[in-house]
């Protein structure tokens, strides 16, 4: 980001808390670059405050529903420019002119390629300043259903022209396509910046969860091996570590292990075992993949059950390599959440996993081979792959730093 902080303007006919999809959007883009350290003012015909952070300034002629604009545009639908569409072109320049003030760039939603509020869209083309991006979620001329209220000439040409010092982004490859063809402009001059998610909302994370998140950066692996155990040896928590490290090695990505529990409370020999965890761990060079949430927090981290859900909706895949267990909830528990499980061939497991799991020896056969059966299987999922490319490609904070930053930098 450059050093002069940016003012960012984001203009649509309605703004949250009015649900819609543009305007989760706004909500997203506008709470994300606030998160990067901009001033963000949203600019709609109804709405309201919805982040402490984002200024609102709702001037209701920018609205699709204003009485005034309704009116104009049955007139506009049937082919009729009056001195009523003129009059209220001039009113909306002047609001547009005060809502804008001190704004480096304005995000205009729909109002370059939308027949909504052609006055709001003839106003916009009058000014010379900000900077504008045209976010083109949809578009008046190349949908049949506009098709009857469109007419040649001004002001709905408007709709299918290129203006000046405007950069034009659409939704998706596919709308890309549609606006260079109706602009008649190449398709290297349309950005495609897609809609994303949000995992944190999405999941309802806990404010634990959040910090592990925050600290570690989870939601960049490429893959997520969870093993919910104290750190005991029966929990054969050393083959995980070496498992961990073949996987690594074998498929040339950024896996993960995430070992959820404190050192056990009722074995003295506990500290010795976790010094050998952490030794191996450095040898095996982990320190930054292989997760010990305990090391979190002062006194130990014990994610709680909410947090334990939210561990689980993340995880692609339950590491459960032990040698001893009376029964083996975390089975149950990943079968729960729909995710793939890989344990020990042992009685208790395999009274639960049945045949819906992938087992392991946990004694005698060499790491190496139970990390390439995780590796193989986990690649011939697509649930699997989706997922881990949704986390990593389609987050909005991800989206918001690799793809609406740049565009706001872009001089």
């Amino acid at each position: 980001m450059s050093e002069r902080i940016k003012r960012i303007a984001i203009l649509h006919y309605a703004s949250p808390p009015v649900i819609g999809g543009v305007e989760s959007t706004i909500a997203y883009h506008a709470r994300g670059l606030a998160d990067f350290g901009y001033r963000v003012r949203v600019i709609s015909g109804s709405g309201g405050d919805f982040d402490s952070r984002v200024e609102t300034h709702i001037e209701p002629l920018f609205g699709s529903k204003h009485a005034e604009v309704l009116a104009v545009k049955h007139e506009l639908d049937a082919g009729i420019v009056s001195p009523a569409f003129a009059a209220l072109v001039e009113r909306q320049v002047d609001a547009l002119r005060q809502a804008l003030a001190g704004c480096d760039i304005c995000v205009a939603h729909n109002v370059h390629s939308l027949n909504k509020n052609l006055p709001l869209t003839a106003a916009l083309a009058r000014l010379d300043e900000p900077r504008f991006i045209a976010w083109c979620h949809d578009l008046a001329w190349t949908n049949p259903q506009y098709q009857p209220e469109l007419h040649n000439g001004y002001p709905w040409d408007l709709l299918r022209q290129v203006w000046p010092n405007t950069r034009y982004v659409t939704v998706s490859d596919a709308r890309q396509t549609e606006l260079a063809q109706l602009l008649g402009v190449s398709e290297r001059e349309v950005c495609v910046v897609v809609p994303g998610v949000d995992p944190p909302r999405f999941w309802n994370w806990t404010p634990t969860m959040q910090m592990i998140e925050d600290r570690l950066h989870l939601m960049d692996a490429d893959g997520l091996l969870l093993l919910p155990a104290r750190l005991t040896r029966r929990k054969n928590i050393a083959l995980a570590l070496r498992v961990l490290a073949g996987v690594r090695q074998m498929s040339q990505q950024d896996f993960r292990l995430i070992i959820t529990g404190p050192p056990g409370p009722h074995n003295p020999a506990n500290p010795g075992y976790l010094g050998e965890l952490l030794d191996l761990r450095r040898t095996l060079g982990l320190e930054t993949s292989a997760h010990f949430l305990y090391e979190l927090a002062d006194p130990p981290l014990i994610p709680d059950d909410s947090t334990m859900f939210n561990l689980y909706q993340m995880a692609d895949a339950l590491f459960f390599p032990s040698t001893q267990e009376g029964f083996g909830i975390p089975v149950l528990e990943a079968g729960l959440a729909g995710i793939p499980v890989f344990c020990s061939r042992i009685p208790a497991f395999e009274s639960t996993g049945q045949a819906d799991v992938a087992y392991f020896d946990p004694v005698h056969e060499p790491p190496e081979i139970v990390a390439g059966r995780v590796v193989q299987h986990l690649r011939a999922l697509p649930a699997f792959r989706l997922r881990v490319r949704v986390r990593q490609a389609y987050r909005w904070d991800s989206l918001i730093q690799r793809k609406v930053i740049p565009l706001l930098e872009d001089e």
